[in-house]
Order: structure tokens, then C-alpha cells, then sequence
């Protein structure tokens, strides 16, 4: 069973790209309360915040590529309302 994604025993589950985005979102706010920290360690931890960033906006790409090739090919998923799995087995 999956804890936060969409899935026959997860209906109200979320999509990644959906749950990465929202990630992004908590590490902007926290970029912003250290921005103006000019400690070596906040300087530090923004610099690793800003790479996270750059790696979660990378994976938001490719989670809404997969979602755009399956409902190219399937069109939208019904697995939500009990239909079968686009692509893989139940």
C-alpha cells in the first residue's frame, strides 16, 4: 500500500508531481526565512536548499512526463473510481 500516492487500496492518494511541488513549495519558505542569515552555515544550508530545489523541479518535470505519455496513451486513469491500472498490474 502506498502512504501518499493514488492506489487501489490509496483512492484519495495525491500524484507525485503533486506531492513534489508541495515539497518545493515548504523548501522555498524556508529558503526565505535564512536568505538574509549571512552565517557560514546558513549560507550552507541555503546553497544545498537551492540544489534540492533544482533536483525536485527536475523530478516535478518528469513525474508530469509520465502522467502526460499515460494519458496520451490511455487517456485519464480510472483507478480512482475501480478501473484497471493504466500500465502494470492491480
Amino acid at each position: 500500500m502506498t502512504h501518499f500516492l493514488v492506489s487501489d487500496e490509496n483512492e484519495n492518494g495525491y500524484r507525485l508531481e503533486d506531492i513534489l511541488t508541495a515539497v518545493r513549495g515548504d523548501v522555498v519558505k524556508r529558503c526565505e526565512k535564512i536568505v538574509d542569515d549571512h552565517r557560514e552555515e546558513a549560507h550552507h544550508v541555503l546553497d544545498n536548499n537551492i540544489r534540492v530545489l533544482s533536483l525536485l523541479s527536475e523530478a516535478i518535470r518528469l513525474a508530469e512526463d509520465s502522467t502526460f505519455v499515460l494519458d496520451k496513451s490511455f487517456g485519464p486513469s480510472s483507478s480512482s473510481e475501480g478501473g484497471e491500472p493504466r500500465i502494470g498490474r492491480p
